[in-house]
């Protein structure tokens, strides 16, 4: 079968003509040309796509999402709408609640100056706030000992509704929940106030230790770095009108200090001929 279709396909070439073999040769050239063209193309694209940056790529965003809400801005004015109003209708009461608290927020801590050492300390603390995270393991094992929970009750169901007792007994006489002396011994650690005797029982773990001195480090090289101009701060002589004349003859002392320092020392001196 197989030399059957040899020999067809031998015969059928052989009465291809001169011309007819010129042609198809042509159109496998044409073929070839396209293909390298295409696959050239192709190069091209990734390379350009992979010199792209990621300043480039969020400059591509912001000018796609500019673009999206001019667009929006304008269908709204030709339907007479009012566009704050009609974005406003996408969030919702908690959304925007979150929004203004947010703001709020913002604006609390744009206020760098310094008013006394409460509002340092509080603006310090709120940022230590932020770089806070609980160990939510360890607080869960703490409260289940406390509620009478198994171990792993709180961590597997992620309530913390006791759904079982197993260090708690039920007194027949009085008719209530009696709590256990282990359970006793671990609420009265677990909710301290000011009448506890306890303290200075609580052991860190590495981790923990780990990361007190990490902060420690951190805030002593931002301190070690941390420069800001004080307003009242003595840069010789006042050779400006204003603040913008200020910033200009700074660049311009900047480049040619190191040719002029001379000269002006001359005047300076009254030397200078």
């Amino acid at each position: 079968m197989t030399s059957d279709s040899g020999q067809e396909k031998t015969t059928e070439e052989g009465t291809m003509t001169i011309g007819e073999r010129k042609a198809k040769m042509e159109q496998l050239r044409a073929k070839m040309r396209s293909t390298t063209k295409a696959n050239r193309a192709s190069l091209i694209e990734e390379s350009s796509k992979a010199k792209m940056t990621a300043r480039d790529t969020a400059r591509l965003e912001r000018q796609r999402k500019l673009a999206e809400v001019l667009r929006t801005q304008a269908e709204a004015e030709d339907r007479g709408e009012d566009v704050e109003r009609q974005k406003n209708w996408e969030w919702t009461i908690e959304e925007n609640d979150n929004w203004e608290k947010k703001k709020a927020r913002k604006a609390r801590r744009a206020d760098y100056e310094f008013h006394d050492d409460v509002h340092a300390a509080r603006r310090r603390y709120k940022k230590d706030l932020d770089l806070i995270k609980p160990d939510l393991v360890a607080y869960n094992r703490q409260k289940e000992a406390v509620l009478g929970l198994a171990p792993g009750s709180l961590s597997k169901s992620g309530s913390s509704t006791p759904s079982s007792s197993a260090l708690t007994t039920f007194d027949p006489s009085g008719g209530q929940v009696v709590p256990s002396p282990e359970q006793r011994m671990a609420a009265e650690s677990f909710y301290r106030d000011a009448n506890t005797l306890l303290y200075a029982d609580n052991k860190p773990t590495e981790d923990a230790i780990d990361r007190v001195v990490g902060k420690i480090n951190r805030d002593i090289d931002k301190k070690g770095k941390f420069s800001r101009k004080r307003l009242n701060e003595d840069e010789g002589d006042i050779t400006y009108i204003n603040e913008r004349n200020r910033v200009f003859n700074k660049k311009i002392a900047r480049y040619y200090d190191k040719y002029t320092s001379e000269i002006r020392a001359s005047f300076e001196r009254g030397t200078a001929l």
